[in-house]
């Protein structure tokens, strides 16, 4: 009962978010302008709040490791890098760069495409090994930051300022085709692992444990790898990388509930980040009048977090 309090707290600070973003700073005669505008801009949220925040929470029971987040898999780097690729070949002036939705369909089936197929590859290889897994994935992201580097070096210098814009996560622009394949696909992914979602209480007490309970671990794991690269790819080519965003929600959401159901912690985790790019949106176009951008801020946040999260795990070691 006190957990499902807390959701409902956070419930309600989320519908008061959703209420502020929808009116505060809009003038009655552009009301309708304004609910075109603002109204995708939350459904983007709450979308890339799912995503990132539930592919967190299975990611972290997967590695049994609760300072790692997907992003070392490598897929904001193969994101920066596909982006890049396309400017260097075909200019900022391409249709896959200047159409939001080729711009999307490209980004989106890259990432799932080589995501997929190379760590199913690699986790067969690797017999099973999450480590071995989340090693290759940032050697290979470390490599993707590389080559786009070297490419933004090279391009023309306006051609990098157009490309800036697709390397930072933002909610600006949002476009109704793109969100409602996004939310499509997200879908659809739903019922493949609902059943499988039931599994990550028992996964919790490891891969001996688990097995001796009659799981079969290496099958769900194997199949959650794959929904978390998706959910990952479809929030990333949306509205762009948001790397700590997952850490942070996710590990609040352990804070403030302190239990092993997964059913608890994902509705949290996901109303977290709800509640956290909703405000933060806010702030970035109510008071700092978007002289900066959200993905900007929550990285920060993110990243001190981070250091006293490694700064905490070895004290306790």
């Amino acid at each position: 009962m006190q957990a499902k309090r807390k959701l409902s707290v956070l419930g309600i600070f989320l519908a008061i978010g959703i209420v502020l973003f929808l009116f505060v700073g809009v003038e009655w005669t552009y009301f309708d302008y304004a609910m075109k505008n603002r109204i995708p801009k939350i459904l983007a949220m709450l979308l890339s709040a799912f995503c990132i925040g539930s592919a967190t929470v299975v990611f972290q029971t997967i590695t049994n490791n609760h300072i790692l987040t997907p992003s070392v898999l490598g897929l904001d780097a193969l994101y920066v890098l596909v982006q890049t690729f396309i400017v260097f070949i075909l200019g900022a002036t391409s249709p896959l760069i200047v159409n939001k939705q080729y711009n999307f369909i490209i980004a989106l089936g890259v990432m799932i495409i080589a995501s997929v197929g190379l760590y199913k590859v690699l986790f067969e290889r690797g017999k099973g090994d999450v480590m071995f897994l989340l090693l290759v994935g940032m050697i290979f992201g470390t490599l993707f930051g590389s080559l786009s580097s070297f490419m933004q070096r090279v391009i023309d210098p306006n051609e990098y300022l157009a490309l800036q814009n697709n390397l930072f996560a933002s909610f600006n622009n949002i476009h109704t085709p793109i969100l409602a394949m996004a939310t499509i696909l997200m879908l659809l992914l739903i019922p493949f692992v609902w059943d499988d979602l039931k599994l990550l209480d028992v996964m919790t007490l490891g891969r001996e444990q688990a097995i001796n309970l009659g799981v079969d671990y290496d099958r769900v794991v194997k199949k959650l790898i794959v929904v978390v690269t998706i959910l990952i790819s479809i929030s990333t080519a949306l509205i762009g990388p948001i790397t700590f965003l997952g850490l942070l929600v996710v590990n609040v959401a352990r804070q403030l509930f302190k239990t092993y159901k997964h059913t608890y912690l994902i509705i949290a985790s996901v109303l977290l980040g709800g509640i956290t790019l909703l405000y933060g949106q806010l702030i970035v176009e109510q008071v700092l009048g978007f002289t900066t951008t959200l993905s900007v801020v929550v990285n920060l946040i993110g990243g001190l977090y981070f250091i006293y999260l490694l700064l905490k795990e070895s004290k306790q070691i």
